[in-house]
């Protein structure tokens, strides 16, 4: 039970967090991985979750989910912060978590918050706590635990990966929020137009945390009406969360995205960059404008301009170290490239023709002499028999079949004499002319 200090601490949390679901029916989004008869959700009815990494953008009910965990289980519930916890705090808990374990029979979750904060050292400390069954971990991480955590501990646990929320789950949190008496906001006499909701969902981009610390601050920060009546409308929706507001609703911004697309194709880096600028204000999570720029670097530029790649996973590289609007720069320098380079169309029409083909042609046996060498015996099975060794040849080339048997005679990738691909077409004329000299093919 909490004592007085501590429900004046509840009242005055973010209502972000007094507003959190408690039970599995009130969670929104993630039916993928909490849907009805999906594995977790089952694991979580039955108390039979194991250790788990719940990661996934800001906002979108990883901490909401642990918190439904907590308030379903029969099991003990412990919570820690890796940015504030340290060996000691670990070391304690695991020690209640075995002596309830002893005594009761009863099991411990631990949540770790931010678990990619900790170092080696605090990950190691509470392994052999979850090998034994002591401690059923949960971290909660916005990175990718494959990257920003020890493998040691990501071996142990189970992954699910949480997605953005709908901009539906986004609406539904926030009437909650302002018809909730007891944890929200319903005690106050507030009326928030329709605009100002569309508007908080459509820029939060699926964080709800987003959304309703602007709906706290509106309600918070604007006078009431003589009747009493706090009134949000779309221009104080737009002040209170620093987005101007721009009409960009799902078709707009698909026709916005396929406009920039058809631009980078188009080698318009005036009318790309228009287009990117208005995606960014739009609010759209620039993640998505920098996977259109990695594909068209192969779709539309491929080996004719082979540094195109390279600028595209830059801006990559560069959105994920230093974030917006400093990214701006190096996505800006991408797109440039990307528009002004000579464009073939090559490599999107080979990978075509190869997955069209494995996808309905028999899968032959692979030729003799392609085959495995490097096990024992593989020479009784002839196995690399007739191979001839490019290196060992003049010009580091020598014709031979590589194909799988329905493939020989075909050619997928075509160079056109754009760029670089000028280069490899004749490069491959050479080629072949020299095995047509040669007469070396088997």
């Amino acid at each position: 039970m909490n004592d007085l200090f501590s429900q004046n601490l509840d009242k005055r949390a973010p209502l972000a967090d007094r507003i959190r679901p408690s039970s599995m029916d009130d969670f929104l989004g993630q039916l993928h991985i909490v849907g009805e008869s999906k594995l977790l959700r089952r694991a979580i009815e039955a108390d039979r979750l194991t250790s788990s990494i719940f990661f996934g953008p800001p906002g979108c009910g990883k901490t909401t989910l642990a918190h439904v965990i907590a308030s379903t289980t029969d099991s003990a519930f412990e919570k820690l912060n890796a940015v504030t916890s340290g060996v000691a705090d670990v070391r304690k808990v695991i020690k209640n978590a075995e002596d309830r374990l002893k005594m009761y029979g009863k099991s411990t979750y631990l949540l770790l918050d931010e678990c990619h904060r900790w170092s080696k050292t605090q990950s190691d400390s509470i392994l052999p706590a979850i090998e034994k069954g002591i401690i059923r971990f949960i971290g909660s991480t916005t990175e990718n635990p494959m990257i920003a955590m020890t493998p040691a501990i990501v071996s142990r646990c189970r992954l699910f990966e949480f997605y953005k929320l709908s901009k539906e789950d986004i609406k539904i949190a926030i009437i909650r929020a302002q018809k909730d008496s007891d944890r929200g906001l319903g005690n106050m006499k507030l009326m928030i137009d329709d605009n100002a909701i569309d508007h908080w969902a459509d820029v939060a981009n699926g964080d709800v945390r987003s959304a309703l610390n602007a709906l706290e601050l509106a309600a918070l920060t604007t006078k009431p009406k003589r009747d009493g009546v706090v009134y949000i409308d779309i221009e104080v929706a737009q002040d209170s969360i620093q987005k101007r507001v721009l009409n960009c609703d799902e078709s707009y911004f698909y026709d916005m995205l396929s406009a920039f697309c058809k631009s980078l194709r188009g080698s318009d880096s005036t009318a790309a960059l228009a287009w990117f600028a208005r995606l960014i204000h739009a609010g759209v999570d620039p993640r998505i404008i920098i996977r259109r720029i990695i594909a068209h670097a192969s779709e539309d530029v491929g080996l004719a301009s082979p540094s195109a790649m390279l600028q595209a996973v830059a801006a990559g590289h560069s959105l994920e170290m230093v974030g917006m609007p400093e990214a701006r720069l190096s996505i800006t320098q991408a797109i440039i490239f990307i528009c002004e380079a000579p464009k073939s169309n090559a490599v999107v029409s080979a990978v075509g023709q190869a997955f069209n083909d494995a996808q309905n042609d028999t899968h032959d046996a692979v030729p003799i002499h392609l085959r495995d060498t490097s096990y024992k015996g593989s020479e009784k099975l002839g196995s690399g028999k007739g191979y001839k060794y490019p290196h060992d040849f003049d010009g580091h080339f020598i014709t031979q079949s590589y194909a799988p048997l329905s493939v020989q005679g075909k050619r997928y990738y075509n160079p056109s004499d754009q760029g670089f691909e000028k280069n490899i077409r004749e490069l491959k004329d050479i080629r072949k002319n020299y095995s047509t000299k040669k007469g070396e093919e088997i």
